[in-house]
């Protein structure tokens, strides 16, 4: 995704409430950034402009959410988003993270999380770049500690490819899988289903998108 780079994107980022540049600072202590800290947490991991993690804290008050990207150019699409969503203010919900998953066992307590979003996520389609897949075992690994033991990973991609070597990757982590969808929109969109800006894109123009959900265990194999 080419992004044009704004000079004042930082200072307009700094000091806004429930936005954090810098993830690590809050490792365990998420909750205390929620208007109702008791709350579970979900989490995207790679957000783009932030449609998908805005709409859910729209609809779902009662749970806490975290959408986080690199770049902070996309932090701040996603947070003109969220003020959209919440009438012109950030909503007590939702936290927009600057950060690198490639880090996200630093930021994240053992069990912090409830679920994770795996949306679009880059394919890296050339066997030497498999181990930067999101769905690649290191990063399964990572996801298992900071997730409870029942918490849940729900992976929706357009890339076929993608979606067969994550299938292959959970089935080998003897990881339990439900909800597994070759076209999820076939039949008509689901109700009640968020789109992504990707996902919308995809599905005008025919295209299937792949799904699963993913249930966390500590039987889970190496």
């Amino acid at each position: 995704m080419r992004l044009r780079r704004k000079a004042d994107t930082i200072d307009l980022l700094q000091g806004k409430e429930r936005i954090v540049l810098d993830a690590k600072q809050w490792k365990g202590r998420w909750s205390e950034l929620f208007q109702h800290p008791s709350a579970p947490i979900h989490a995207e991991l790679g957000m783009g402009k932030g449609r998908f993690i805005s709409e859910l804290a729209r609809l779902h008050p009662d749970m806490n959410f975290i959408g986080m990207d690199r770049y902070e150019e996309l932090i701040r699409r996603a947070y003109d988003k969220a003020l959209a969503v919440g009438d012109g203010e950030m909503p007590g919900n939702l936290v927009l993270v600057r950060a690198n998953v490639e880090y996200i066992d630093d930021m994240f307590a053992e069990s912090e999380l409830s679920r994770i979003y795996l949306n679009h996520s880059d394919p890296w389609p050339k066997k030497r770049h498999e181990n930067r897949r999101l769905t690649h075992p290191r990063f399964m690994h990572k996801y298992m500690q900071i997730l409870k033991p029942d918490g849940e990973i729900h992976l929706k991609t357009d890339a076929a490819s993608l979606f067969e070597y994550s299938l292959n990757v959970f089935a080998e982590m003897n990881l339990p899988m439900r909800q597994i969808r070759l076209n999820l929109h076939a039949d008509g969109t689901p109700p009640n289903h968020v789109f992504t800006e990707y996902e919308q894109k995809f599905v005008n123009e025919g295209l299937p998108i792949y799904r699963v959900e993913v249930c966390m265990n500590n039987g889970a194999g190496s």
